[in-house]
């Protein structure tokens, strides 16, 4: 079906969605680690507009924006599916994926980038959402059933990126206390064969971050 590349950064929260798509497809792949300070024409061919990362090439063909490329591997390659068959469900996975995104990430990186009356209104806006996701968790293996799916994979990251959070600019939202349902979920998903091994610590996050500082 043509060759597939995938051009990423091993440490974004977003990247690591399109790898193990594949890898939970059984799909083969050729990543290519982009530098995000010095942008590769590479990158700038196959992704003009946006310019940022992941694209996946497949068979020449770019697909660009993380969500838009799970999608495009779930109908591409039907085997091991992330998305459910039914249309409302397939929906209201589609909804959460976009919440998660749009809602959570957002809110949790504005409350890390500002001070004051601002930084409290994004805290209090991610802790919601969080709040959110602990409710929709519960009860649940996994975000898509007793296996995971398209939701898992797009949350994924997210802990480990809030626990980074905590340790370099000091806000607390991952509270095991408050999210216990959202903490078993994230022991479970890690221990999975395709995650474990390839899933960004905070501690990689933090010493990307203060490497990335020095260089600067």
């Amino acid at each position: 079906m043509g060759d597939v590349k995938v051009i990423g950064a091993s440490l974004s929260l977003f990247c690591c969605r399109i790898e193990w798509a594949l890898k939970h497809k059984g799909i083969a792949y050729e990543y290519i680690e982009e530098d995000l300070r010095n942008k590769s024409h590479l990158l700038l061919r196959y992704n003009p507009v946006h310019k940022k990362v992941p694209v996946l090439v497949h068979g020449e063909k770019p697909v660009a924006e993380s969500l838009v490329i799970l999608e495009y591997i779930d109908e591409t390659w039907r085997e091991n599916p992330l998305l459910p068959e039914d249309p409302f469900e397939k929906a209201m996975v589609r909804f959460w994926a976009k919440y998660v995104d749009e809602t959570c990430v957002i809110s949790a990186w504005t409350a890390s980038r500002t001070k004051g009356r601002e930084q409290e209104k994004s805290l209090e806006a991610a802790r919601e959402s969080l709040e959110v996701l602990n409710k929709l968790i519960k009860g649940k293996k996994f975000f898509g059933g007793e296996i995971i799916g398209f939701l898992d994979l797009v949350v994924g990251t997210l802990p480990n990126w809030l626990k980074f959070l905590e340790e370099s600019e000091g806000i607390k939202l991952f509270d095991t206390k408050e999210l216990p349902f959202l903490h078993e979920w994230a022991q479970r998903f890690t221990e999975i064969p395709i995650i474990k091994g390839s899933i960004p610590t905070a501690e990689d996050l933090i010493n990307y971050n203060r490497d990335h500082k020095k260089a600067e």
